[in-house]
């Protein structure tokens, strides 16, 4: 058994140890959902002020409004009743250091870890690599700002998201833990 394996059992052993929760109603009491990435260094618990129960954290690389984002948020809606989304993407976030065709090249050379240094990514493992990287969009991010705003158009826009659902646009701030609106985001993802 790995170290890992073992040490998350035991952590879940006593967990269900005093587990209290099994009551708990399926739909988020707080009626709202948050999108964001799936960095180790995001707690959306403790950023939001969230126990277990009150919201739907949805995580993925970059905090993406990918199509399965945008699946989990409709289900969150349409059957679980949600009625507030909050997009969250994040200072220093890896999804800004390579762009769809370097992780293309990565994967087209080898399946194994990449490495990366000052001069970017670099490929050290023994192929066979696969094209298949091809066919993904990686939604990388050139720009926080820009991309929260990106994420919370397309979410808007989407036909499947009745308009009356506010879609918020922020940035934690891994330094400072702090939240900071993109005021172009929450202006588009105003309620109609």
């Amino acid at each position: 058994m790995s170290t890992v394996l073992n040490e998350v059992l035991i952590a879940n052993r006593d967990y269900a140890a005093s587990f209290d929760k099994g009551d708990l109603p399926m739909p988020p009491g707080r009626r709202f959902a948050i999108l964001t990435c799936m960095d180790a260094r995001l707690d959306p618990a403790k950023y939001a002020g969230l126990s277990e129960g009150d919201a739907h954290v949805i995580r993925n690389a970059g905090g993406r409004a990918s199509d399965d984002a945008i699946r989990s948020l409709v289900i969150s809606y349409k059957l679980l009743g949600t009625r507030e989304w909050f997009v969250v993407h994040h200072t220093d976030c890896g999804m800004e250091t390579f762009s769809d065709e370097i992780m293309r090249g990565l994967l087209a050379s080898s399946l194994e870890t990449a490495t990366v240094d000052a001069s970017g990514w670099h490929d050290v493992g023994a192929g066979p690599g696969s094209t298949e990287a091809n066919h993904i969009s990686w939604l990388t991010i050139k720009n926080q700002a820009e991309s929260v705003a990106e994420d919370v158009t397309r979410i808007k826009n989407h036909p499947l998201v009745p308009g009356n659902i506010p879609v918020y646009g922020y940035i934690y701030d891994v330094k400072s833990g702090r939240l900071i609106e993109v005021p172009e985001a929450t202006k588009i993802g105003a309620a109609q």
